[in-house]
C-alpha cells in the first residue's frame, strides 16, 4: 500500500495583490506559474512599518513593482532568501536597488555542498545572487515587532534556509516542504541525506504553521512531514525491488516507479531516483559500476 501524502492544494489569491494571511504576514504572488512552481512564487513580506520580504521570487518586473506597491510607506529593513533558484531569488536584485535592504541567506549557489572548491551546480540556479549577510543555523534576526530564527535545512539545494516566525510559530519553508507537491532533489546540488536529516529536524520542532514559497500554508505540519519521509522510504524500497527484477539503469526503473507521473515529469523523477541511488550507494546497499551518476549501471550490494 502506498503512502498517502495529506496534500493541501487550494489557495486563493489574485496575481499582484497584496494578501494578509497572518497579523504579521502578507504574501503577493509572481505570474509564474508551472510545473515546477505550481500557481507561482509566493512572495512573503514580515511585519508593519519596518519589515523584511522572503522570497523576492523571479525577474519579472510586473511582480516587482506589485511588491513595491504593497511596501508602500514602509521600510525593508531584511531580504531573506531560502534558496538560489530562479524562481525564488533574482529579484532581490531590483528589490534592493529600489528599497537599500540588505540580503541574508545561507550563502550563494552550491555554497553548503562538500568540497565547496569544485561546486557543481545545475541549469536553474541563481549564479549572479551572493547575500551581503550569510547566515548559519541558529541566528536570530529581528525587526520592529518581529524577530525570524535561521533555520538550515539542505536537500533541495545545499543552501537552502528555512525561516521561523517566532511570534507566530511559522515556519518559511522555501521548497523544503511544500503543500502541493514533494519536493525535488536532484543532484549534484541536491542531496538525499541531507535532505532526509533535514525532514527529521523540523520533526523536533514546535512551528505550528508551514507557510511554502509555493501554494497554500500546511496548518498540521508534523503528519505531512511524517508523510514525506515515509514517502522517501518508500521509493528507496522501490528501487530495490526494481534492481531485484534486474533493471540496472535509472532510465528503466523510471517508466514503471512514476507511471501514474505525467511523463513530461519523467526526466525530473530520474534526478530523483538518481538522488535516491546516491544515498543508497553511500550506506552500501547498492553498488554503482563507476561513480553514481544518472547513467550508471547499478546492482543490490549482496
Amino acid at each position: 500500500m502506498s503512502v498517502e501524502i495529506p496534500y493541501v492544494r487550494d489557495i486563493a489569491f489574485e496575481y499582484g495583490a497584496c494578501d494578509e494571511v497572518s497579523p504579521l504576514i502578507r504574501r503577493v504572488v509572481a505570474n509564474n506559474p508551472s510545473a515546477f512552481t505550481y500557481k507561482g512564487t509566493g512572495t512573503y513580506i514580515i511585519g508593519h512599518g519596518e519589515v523584511a520580504v522572503v522570497d523576492p521570487g523571479p525577474m519579472l518586473m510586473p511582480h516587482v513593482e506589485a511588491l513595491l506597491a504593497a511596501l508602500e510607506g514602509e521600510t525593508v529593513s531584511h531580504i531573506l532568501i531560502t534558496h538560489t533558484h530562479s524562481d525564488h531569488s533574482p529579484a532581490a536584485k531590483p528589490l534592493k536597488s529600489l528599497t537599500g535592504a540588505p540580503t541574508y541567506a545561507f550563502g550563494p549557489h552550491g555554497a553548503g555542498q562538500d568540497g565547496a572548491d569544485d561546486v557543481q551546480v545545475e541549469e536553474d540556479g541563481d549564479m549572479e545572487f551572493k547575500p551581503d549577510v550569510e547566515v548559519r543555523h541558529g541566528d536570530i534576526l529581528e525587526g520592529e515587532g518581529w524577530s525570524v530564527e535561521c533555520v538550515y535545512t539542505p536537500g533541495h539545494t545545499s543552501n537552502h534556509m528555512c525561516f521561523a516566525l517566532r511570534e507566530e510559530k511559522a515556519l518559511f519553508t522555501g521548497d523544503h516542504v511544500m503543500g502541493w507537491s514533494t519536493s525535488v532533489v536532484s543532484p549534484p546540488d541536491g542531496n538525499m541525506k541531507k535532505y532526509m536529516a533535514s525532514l527529521q529536524l523540523l520533526l523536533e520542532r514546535d512551528d505550528e504553521i508551514y507557510w511554502p514559497t509555493h501554494g497554500p500554508a500546511i496548518t498540521d505540519p508534523k503528519p505531512f512531514v511524517r508523510a514525506f519521509i515515509a514517502h522517501r522510504e518508500e521509493r528507496e524500497r522501490q528501487i530495490m525491488k526494481q534492481l531485484a527484477s534486474g533493471k540496472t539503469r535509472i532510465a528503466d526503473m523510471v517508466p514503471v516507479m512514476y507511471a501514474a507521473v505525467d511523463k513530461r515529469l519523467h526526466p525530473a523523477a530520474a534526478r530523483s531516483v538518481f538522488a535516491h541511488m546516491e544515498h543508497l550507494v553511500e550506506r552500501g546497499l547498492v553498488a554503482a559500476d563507476g561513480k553514481p551518476s544518472l547513467g550508471a549501471n547499478y546492482r543490490l550490494n549482496a
